[in-house]
C-alpha cells in the first residue's frame, strides 16, 4: 500500500495488532549464541536493532557505555531527556569519554506530547549518523514507545516507508507499542507527505525535465551534528 491511500491512527493500531514480533528469546546484538545471555532482566539490558545500524533500547542499557561501545554505538538519541519521572537525565558529556555524539529530546510518553516538532531534527541526525557510517541508539524509558515513533518517523521521512509500512518495519524486530497520540501523529505525518507527493507528480507531469521523486531524498545529510 505504502502511499496509495491516506491511513489513519487505527490502521497502525491494527498493524500493532496483528504484527507480532519475534518470540522470545531474542538474542541480544553483540552478545554470542549462547543460551544464558538470552535473559535479558538478568543482564540488565534491554535492546534491539530494528533496522540496519538503528538500535531501540530502554534506559539502563543506554547508561551502560561499554555495551555501547561492544556493539559500535556512535550516536545517543535520548528521547526521555529530564529531570522528573519518566526521563533519564543524561547528556553529551556523560558519553564525552565513550565517544559518542549525544542528541536529547524532552518528550513525555503521553497522547498529548508534541513528539512531531521533533521528528525532522531527529531524522537529520539519525540520517547523518548513518551516512557517515554511524551506529544509533535510540532510546526513552522502556524502548517502546518514544523511541519507537521517532524511529517510524524516520523511516517515512529519509526511507521513503509509508506508516504502515514504517511501523510493521519496526514491530517485527521489537515489541513496541506507540501510546495511540503517537500513532495520530504518524497517521497525519503520513498524510501530509502522501499529499507532498501527489502535488509533486501533478507540477511536474508532462514536464520535459521530469523525474520520478526519490525516496525522501528529502536528501543526504548536509552536515555531521
Amino acid at each position: 500500500m505504502s502511499w496509495s491511500r491516506e491511513v489513519r491512527a487505527e490502521d497502525l493500531m491494527e498493524v500493532l495488532f496483528t504484527e507480532q514480533p519475534r518470540p522470545a528469546p531474542i538474542q541480544l546484538p553483540g552478545f554470542q549464541n549462547s543460551p544464558h545471555t538470552w535473559n535479558r532482566r538478568r543482564l540488565g539490558l534491554d535492546c534491539d536493532e530494528v533496522y540496519p545500524d538503528i538500535f531501540i533500547g530502554d534506559a539502563s542499557t543506554v547508561r551502560d557505555k561499554q555495551y555501547l561501545k561492544e556493539i559500535r554505538v556512535t550516536h545517543v538519541l535520548n528521547c526521555a531527556e529530564g529531570r522528573r519521572a519518566g526521563h533519564l537525565n543524561v547528556n553529551s558529556w556523560y558519553f564525552q569519554d565513550a565517544d559518542i555524539k549525544y542528541m536529547g529530546l524532552p518528550l513525555e510518553d503521553i497522547p498529548s506530547a508534541n513528539i512531531e516538532d521533533y521528528f525532522q531534527c531527529a531524522a537529520h541526525f539519525i540520517d547523518c549518523a548513518l551516512y557517515n557510517g554511524g551506529r544509533v541508539f535510540v532510546n526513552c524509558m522502556m524502548g517502546v514507545s518514544r523511541s519507537a515513533t521517532i524511529v517510524m518517523a524516520f523511516l517515512m521521512l529519509r526511507r521513503g516507508m509509508g506508516a504502515v509500512e514504517a511501523v510493521r518495519a519496526v514491530r517485527r524486530r521489537r515489541d513496541v507499542w506507540p501510546n495511540a497520540g503517537f500513532l495520530h501523529k504518524l497517521a497525519a505525518l503520513h498524510n501530509r507527505l502522501r499529499l507532498q507527493r501527489l502535488q509533486h507528480q501533478r507540477c511536474t507531469r508532462g514536464s520535459h525535465f521530469y523525474l520520478p521523486l526519490p525516496y525522501a531524498s528529502i536528501g543526504a545529510p548536509m552536515a555531521q551534528p
